[in-house]
């Protein structure tokens, strides 16, 4: 990883995986591996674990690599459909995905990444954004607005709008809508990195929303 900064050949490798990815279809994780590598410079994961460690909870998270191990969607699946647990299984067996997974984290970086990696999901869930470009778009802002120094999400971000410059310019208010709602609801959330989120599998999702002060836009 190198300080982008100072890099010229990393600015080089930044943009030229930015332009892959407005040239890319939707969901190329190809193109959104070769970005997550262009994008993580030392500097600004440095500036991101800082800011989150100021919280005691991201913390004690990094302090102890806290993950969600292994998860049975099937298990989850047969608890009441308030709970948290149901949602996230039911979204994933409809979507016929699985539970995102990483490499078992070495150092703070590595759990950086695949804390958010085995997360997303949930946040999808937890935040009541969809699956399509819109609801991504949301969450991309939801995450600028929760992690600090985010180069690849504001990468994404910027992508999606000018995507939506060359594509389509007519649903540009539905973008901005969309990067709106996510920027708001982070601000106005309590910080949820680093939270054990299997230990809510059972909780109802309204009340793990409250507990974290999730207002979803509709509210």
């Amino acid at each position: 990883m190198q300080d982008l900064n100072q890099d010229q050949p990393g600015q080089d490798s930044l943009i030229k995986s930015f332009l892959r990815m407005v040239h890319s279809a939707d969901g190329d994780f190809e193109a959104i591996r070769e970005l997550t590598e262009a994008a993580s410079d030392e500097k600004s994961l440095d500036l991101m674990i800082e800011f989150l460690e100021r919280h005691p909870q991201a913390k004690k998270a990094f302090e102890q690599q806290i993950c969600l191990g292994e998860v049975n969607l099937q298990a989850l699946h047969l608890l009441p459909k308030n709970t948290l647990g149901y949602c996230y299984a039911d979204n994933l067996i409809t979507n016929g995905f699985s539970p995102l997974k990483a490499d078992e984290p070495k150092n703070k970086y590595q759990y950086l990444l695949a804390h958010i990696i085995e997360t997303h999901d949930i946040w999808h869930i937890i935040t009541g954004c969809n699956t399509n470009i819109l609801g991504e778009l949301q969450l991309e802002s939801f995450y600028v607005g929760q992690l600090y120094a985010t180069r690849f999400w504001l990468a994404l971000v910027a992508k999606n709008l000018l995507k939506v410059v060359i594509d389509d310019i007519e649903k540009s208010t539905q973008y901005m809508d969309a990067i709106t709602r996510g920027w708001i609801m982070a601000k106005q959330a309590e910080p949820l990195f680093g939270i054990q989120w299997n230990l809510f599998w059972e909780t109802p999702l309204d009340e793990v929303r409250r507990s974290f002060n999730i207002i979803l836009p509709d509210s």
